[in-house]
């Protein structure tokens, strides 16, 4: 259903700060939902623990909650497996909805004119971070 899911993780060292600083990124392209319609979700679980997210997602009954949801659990299975974190450390720090391709379409009218409109799609990306 959302067929370019691409998963990868960034490690940043941060030598200023004396510690280490993790984030697992997983990002959707090409959703075809609106992205003015997946950011109504988005910001409900902006800056949640990861359970907390996965709650209110089952729980939303909005069209944008299944494509958030995919791609916060491609995320976790990422920081679990690739590096080797804690699901209860997960913590959200960042989502981004970005418009993606749109495909243009057009309704017929009257007197053989037609009115154009577009399908849109938006390409989402959810960082996550490990609490210390």
């Amino acid at each position: 259903m959302y067929p370019n899911i691409r998963i990868y993780s960034e490690y940043f060292d941060s030598d200023a700060l004396g510690f280490r600083i993790m984030e697992i990124v997983a990002e959707s392209h090409s959703v075809r939902i609106s992205s003015r319609k997946v950011r109504l979700v988005a910001d409900v679980i902006r800056h949640k623990s990861v359970a907390q997210a996965l709650n209110a997602l089952t729980l939303i009954k909005k069209r944008g909650a299944a494509p958030l949801y995919k791609t916060l659990k491609s995320a976790i299975a990422n920081a679990i497996n690739n590096a080797k974190l804690k699901e209860d450390s997960l913590v959200i720090k960042s989502i981004d909805i970005d418009a993606g391709p749109f495909l243009k379409r057009y309704h017929p009218s009257t007197r053989g004119r037609v009115h154009p409109y577009k399908k849109r799609s938006s390409h989402i990306r959810i960082v996550l971070e490990a609490k210390q």
